[in-house]
């Protein structure tokens, strides 16, 4: 009895282990299919999203292109417009033409002064119609040149600063170069000093080398005539 009790005990067990794996098995193919599923969407909306770039970049292109050959067909057609205008008038009517351009050209250049004059005078009427109007002009003025002075002053300051520090420069440079003359001046002038007092020490040498030279030719000169006479009187 208890040997049947523990076979349908480990029977039980390995139904469950089964089940457990095929559980397992099962979960782990619909993860890796919904991950692959996952993934395959991914690329398909990239590639899509590729697709509407390149669709789009495409139809704007041909917009900008189409645009262009619009713009030259139209710029041709007027340039063959004049053109067949120009071909199709006569000498009179070119005479003509020339007669009414050399009118009207100075008439509306006339006019187009007279514009430009009663628009300065209206606005100039406008600025200062009023005191208080006149009295912001003024002080946009005043502002305007405070600021110009003050540029002014800055600039020279700048420029007064830069020129000073060059000069400073330029002085210490001639101070270092004046000083370094003066050394080597200096370590001449004690050489010089040195080499001449050598040279006189040097002198003197000689000068008391030669005295005892000739002193002691004197002295040899007369022992040598006192020797000669002793000798004459000793043969005489």
């Amino acid at each position: 009895m208890a040997t049947t009790t523990n076979t349908t005990r480990a029977r039980a067990r390995r139904r469950t282990t089964r089940r457990t794996t095929t559980r397992s098995a099962a979960a782990s193919t619909t993860a890796g299919r919904a991950a692959s599923g996952r993934a395959a969407g991914t690329r398909r909306r990239t590639a899509a999203t590729r697709r509407s770039t390149a669709a789009k970049r495409a139809a704007a292109t041909r917009g900008r292109n189409s645009a262009s050959a619009r713009r030259k067909r139209s710029t041709a057609a007027r340039r063959a417009a004049v053109t067949r205008a120009e071909q199709a008038l006569t000498p009179v009517d070119r005479v003509q033409q020339y007669a009414e351009r050399a009118v009207l050209i100075p008439v509306g250049a006339a006019l187009e002064t007279r514009d430009r004059v009663r628009d300065t005078v209206n606005d100039l009427v406008s600025t200062y119609s009023t005191r208080d109007k006149a009295e912001t002009q003024l002080r946009r003025f005043e502002r305007r040149g405070n600021r110009a002075r003050n540029n002014l002053e800055r600039e020279v300051r700048r420029t007064r600063t830069r020129v000073e520090r060059t000069l400073r420069q330029r002085r210490r440079r001639v101070e270092r170069t004046l000083n370094r003359l003066d050394r080597r001046r200096t370590v001449a002038t004690r050489n010089a000093s040195s080499r001449a007092r050598v040279a006189s020490a040097q002198v003197e040498n000689l000068s008391a080398q030669v005295e005892n030279a000739v002193q002691g030719g004197i002295t040899a000169g007369s022992e040598l005539a006192t020797r000669v006479q002793d000798a004459v009187l000793t043969a005489s």
